[in-house]
């Protein structure tokens, strides 16, 4: 496994690349929007394709990478289901996997210190964002955070992991790198309570400043791309005159990964081609000659970037729907169970 832990001194935010050789699939987590360029540097010189990228919640202390990254490599922007930011390409839950080519991270919903935050655990360790810090926990004050979520989310949850388990949170202010769960128990002092009531009484007189960036960072993390109000309204009409048609003379392709179809269902009659290997699927749909082909996804993010790619590799009978399946949904379409 390709694994580099990269930091952003301004916000002291750390940010993970993690690859598998075969195919040079990769993702990052929690990236810095002022470190873009090294991200794609880093990328180039290892030999890799970014096919996702994982907020682990909306950051107060800078602006995100995810859209930039998103817009200059057509990756897969990736949060949990609560997160209120606009556009978000998958949306994962407690317990879902994120996988990319031999790597599996499971989702944990861990909220306190916001109520979107999310940590990503591995066989032999777990990106923690800012629930779990070395020697702290983040703080729980703002953005809908609660101590009394917090606690449930640490001691019935990430303090549960094996105690080997390492420790690679968002941030670190004192230039530790890394910890394992079974020190965090032992040395870490916000976790040395007796009980909830005493978690919450300890939070709840931190008396932290707010972070610097907190009023431009928060919005800006939030208006990550075209809203979905905007996306639905053109995507109402669009749904509908398929629903009619019964998709006749078009080829309804799903661009969603298998987790996502089994919890939510397809479209009737359409074939599956994960986005993530799109490349592959195009000379077969290409072939497809006389058929209008229609991409969507969840919320029509990765549609139009599906869109963009086939166009520019030849196909240019192709559409999407806007809004994806949750507009298709709204306009009142069938639905298969996977």
């Amino acid at each position: 496994m390709i694994f580099r832990q990269l930091f952003d001194s301004v916000s002291s935010t750390y940010t993970y690349l993690l690859a598998s050789r075969v195919g040079g699939e990769a993702l990052l987590i929690d990236p810095v929007f002022e470190k873009t360029d090294r991200y794609i540097r880093l990328l180039e010189e290892l030999d890799l394709k970014l096919v996702k990228v994982v907020d682990t919640h909306v950051h107060a202390d800078h602006v995100t990478a995810m859209g930039a990254l998103r817009d200059r490599t057509n990756c897969v922007t990736v949060m949990g289901e609560q997160s209120p930011v606009d556009v978000v390409s998958m949306r994962v839950s407690d317990g879902e996997k994120v996988t990319i080519e031999g790597l599996n991270m499971i989702a944990m919903h861990t909220p306190g210190h916001t109520d979107d935050s999310y940590s990503f655990r591995m066989d032999d360790r777990v990106f923690t964002g800012d629930t779990l810090l070395i020697r702290g926990t983040g703080r729980t004050d703002f953005q809908n955070g609660d101590a009394g979520q917090q606690y449930d989310s640490l001691f019935n949850g990430l303090l549960r992991l094996p105690e080997s388990t390492l420790v690679y949170p968002a941030h670190d202010y004192k230039g530790d790198m890394v910890s394992t769960i079974g020190e965090e128990r032992a040395n870490n002092p916000r976790l040395q309570v007796e009980s909830r009531e005493e978690y919450i009484d300890l939070m709840a007189n931190l008396k932290l400043a707010n972070p610097k960036m907190m009023d431009v960072a928060v919005p800006e993390n939030i208006r990550m791309g075209l809203t979905i109000d905007r996306q639905r309204e053109v995507a109402t009409a669009i749904s509908e005159d398929i629903i009619k048609s019964n998709a006749d003379g078009m080829i309804l392709v799903d661009l969603r990964e298998d987790g996502e179809r089994l919890k939510s269902g397809v479209i009737p009659g359409s074939i599956h081609a994960p986005y993530s290997r799109l490349d592959q699927h195009l000379p077969m749909l290409g072939a497809a000659s006389g058929k209008r082909i229609v991409f969507y996804c969840a919320v029509g993010e990765r549609s139009t970037m599906a869109v963009n790619i086939a166009q520019d590799s030849g196909l240019s009978t192709c559409a999407h729907i806007p809004g994806g399946f949750v507009a298709w949904t709204e306009a009142g379409g069938n639905i298969d169970r996977v």
